[in-house]
């Protein structure tokens, strides 16, 4: 019969033909479980994670979305779980997972850091299927891997999907640079006593990596013909405290080394909108898996983010 048929169909299509259509959900049939017991005939896809197209990666700030991956028919999504770590040399990545934030109980609930929060960068699609994450703590030049998943009302994971970025390189304020060039010449020029000598050091100690690095680019820029900065400091520090100052310079990537030997380096602030979301109910605990994230009542609010840039060229732009 025509009802038959449809049943067929309709079961086939959300419920991979092990179960029936009942309202918006599927009742399985009962060989339609997997191995933990869980009924597994209404699919659960996996979210897509994806860099936020508006929100250009920083530094120290990078924001992520996915389009909820709720059927019409079929599973009920209960919450993401967002992974996030540093990737290096030292970690085993498998068996460091990294720290796990559940984006109804941490991030809705607002009880994670203001590091990272919830929200929805602005964009082309309904706000109501699109989910965002914004972290604003993290590592220049880092290299990080986020992993996200789905969770079903039944406590279901689906597959796994992966975004790894690294952060943008840390940023100098290069006149300042410059600046401070001058003044370690100024102190190496002529008679250096030991006031000096400290004062280089400590001057040269207590500026980052990177801009050290580009002391170093604007010092040989300007006065290499009287010799180059390692050898001058060398010479005017002593070796051991010229190798304590130099050794800083291993720390920079080659990928940044390469930008700070630019011949202009600006600094830029940019500012876009974001609205961070909370959850205006606290779910009890224990009772994830019952509670069905669409149904979460969310209040926004857009608020500005300024983000920090360095831009690298070889001529000054306006």
């Amino acid at each position: 019969s025509r009802q038959a048929f449809k049943g067929a169909l309709m079961s086939s299509y959300w419920c991979s033909g092990k179960g029936d259509v009942i309202e918006d959900w599927c009742r399985c049939d009962l060989n339609a479980f997997d191995e933990n017991g869980l009924p597994n005939c209404s699919p659960l896809p996996p979210p897509v994670l994806r860099l936020s197209p508006n929100v250009e990666p920083s530094s120290t700030v990078v924001s992520l979305e996915w389009l909820d991956v709720q059927p019409a028919i079929g599973t009920k999504v209960s919450d993401y779980v967002l992974q996030h770590k540093k990737v290096d040399e030292y970690t085993d990545t498998d068996l460091y997972t990294g720290e796990s934030l559940s984006f109804a109980d941490d991030l809705l609930s607002g009880l994670a850091t203001s590091c990272v929060a919830a929200g929805r960068s602005h964009g082309d699609v309904p706000e109501t299927s699109l989910y965002s994450v914004i972290f604003k703590c993290l590592e220049p030049d880092g290299l990080y891997k986020f992993t996200l998943y789905a969770v079903d009302t039944r406590g279901r994971h689906s597959e796994l999907s992966t975004v790894t970025l690294r952060t943008a390189c840390p940023l100098v304020d290069d006149s300042k640079a410059e600046e401070i060039a001058d003044k370690i010449y100024n102190l190496y020029n002529g008679y250096t006593s030991g006031k000096e000598q400290q004062t280089a050091y400590n001057t040269l100690m207590e500026v980052s990596a990177s801009m050290l690095f580009r002391v170093q680019h604007h010092y040989n820029s300007h006065y290499e013909k009287f010799g180059d900065f390692v050898w001058r400091s060398e010479d005017e520090l002593g070796p051991r405290k010229a190798h304590l100052i130099l050794r800083r310079l291993e720390k920079v990537s080659s990928h940044c080394s390469t930008l700070l030997r630019s011949a202009y380096i600006q600094s830029r602030t940019e500012t876009m909108p974001y609205l961070f979301c909370r959850s205006e109910e606290v779910r009890p605990p224990g009772m994830v898996w019952y509670s069905i994230l669409k149904d979460t009542k969310v209040t926004c609010e857009e608020k500005m983010v300024s983000m920090l840039r360095n831009t690298y060229g070889e001529s000054k732009g306006r």
